[in-house]
């Protein structure tokens, strides 16, 4: 029953066009080809990059925000209280004037004290600026190291310079060693990321960010196993050439370094914009969904590689989105860009002089006043 349902499932007809199928994969007179086992390689390849990453973190990233002046503030802790710690984990992390109210009442604390109770215990469960910059330092060297890797395997390839040879032969083409470690590096670094997603800071786009890991880590292995492995590289090199100057924007925007931290942003926003929104969808997703109309009758496995590009590309267009909001908030007043997926502080400065909150609408405006973000020191 089990090898009948797994014939079913591997069927030639069902993941290759019409007259080639998985006897195309077998190794012959010296060619190779990949193989599914081949992707268990990326497993203790993930489990190195984990290790790694808490090495590089002690030892180079935590030295380095050091000398780029990352300080963490001092956060108060909030006092121990089980009434109101049982509301903030069941209920609410940020309730409302009336519950406030109610609150009061029955853990018998001022409402100004419940106000500030809940502000630092959200405070406390927010990552500090040290944490958040050791993650994107390490982002930042990986996609660096990758898009350079990348486009060193790929700069003598034809495909690189003509899409449409990207079918040559399809899906006869034998495995070049280059690519295999380039297809098991990226595929283990995306595992790694699912692994660690417990522990990384969680962003607001967090939902988007696991679809895209598993959409990537899905079309990745796909593109594998049957072969689309010219347009394999094509993908993950077009994503790693913007990654990293968001991430060197966020460690000097954590470093305080305004000037450099706006350059670093402005310049990923065009190479993301271009690569994304242009290169893409008009220049890859072109070459694998209507070309290969031209070549081949749809087939099963056209439609499921497809159907995962049009998943990373409605991403894109989401983060495109996000990034114009920054770029329209950043350009007017020459600010500092801020991540607007990223969690922030709550201030207590009002606190501890003894000011009053500011209501609006009977409700604290997020629970915080509005603050400055900006830094005084520039570069």
């Amino acid at each position: 029953m089990l090898s009948r349902l797994r014939e079913m499932i591997w069927a030639d007809w069902i993941w290759f066009p019409e007259g080639h199928g998985w006897a195309d994969l077998t190794d012959h007179d010296g060619k190779v080809y990949p193989k599914t086992q081949d992707l268990w390689a990326t497993i203790p390849i993930a489990l190195c990059f984990l290790v790694i990453r808490q090495i590089f973190e002690r030892t180079v990233a935590t030295p380095v925000a050091s000398l780029l002046g990352v300080t963490d503030k001092k956060r108060v802790r909030a006092s121990p209280n089980p009434f109101l710690e049982s509301y903030f984990c069941s209920t609410s992390k940020n309730p409302a004037q009336s519950s406030i109210e109610v609150l009061s009442k029955q853990s018998g604390c001022s409402e100004r004290q419940v106000q500030r109770w809940f502000r630092r215990r959200r405070n406390q469960d927010r990552p500090c600026k040290l944490k958040k910059f050791r993650e994107a330092s390490w982002r930042f060297t990986f996609y660096l190291l990758a898009f350079f890797a990348g486009l060193a395997a790929l700069i003598d390839k034809p495909w690189l310079y003509d899409m449409k040879q990207v079918w040559e032969d399809f899906p006869k083409m034998p495995l070049l060693p280059s690519e295999y470690w380039y297809y098991m590096i990226e595929l283990g670094f995306y595992l790694s990321l699912i692994f660690s997603i417990a522990s990384d800071v969680k962003r607001k786009d967090f939902k988007e960010q696991i679809i895209h890991h598993v959409a990537t880590i899905s079309l990745i292995s796909f593109s594998w196993l049957v072969n689309y492995i010219r347009a394999g590289t094509l993908i993950m090199l077009v994503h790693d050439s913007s990654d990293y100057f968001m991430e060197a924007a966020k460690m000097f925007n954590y470093a305080g370094w305004r000037n450099t931290c706006n350059i670093m942003f402005t310049t990923f926003a065009a190479v993301f914009i271009f690569t994304r929104l242009v290169i893409l969808p008009f220049w890859i997703i072109h070459t694998t969904c209507v070309y290969p109309l031209s070549l081949y009758r749809p087939f099963l496995g056209y439609y499921f590689f497809n159907g995962l590009m049009f998943v990373l590309q409605a991403l894109h267009i989401f983060w495109a989105i996000l990034i114009l909001r920054m770029v329209v908030k950043f350009l007017p007043g020459n600010h500092i860009v801020e991540d607007e997926r990223s969690d922030k502080d709550e201030s207590e400065s009002e606190d501890e002089a003894g000011g009053h909150e500011k209501f609006q609408n009977g409700h604290v405006q997020n629970g915080h006043t509005p603050l400055n973000n900006n830094h005084s020191k520039r570069d």
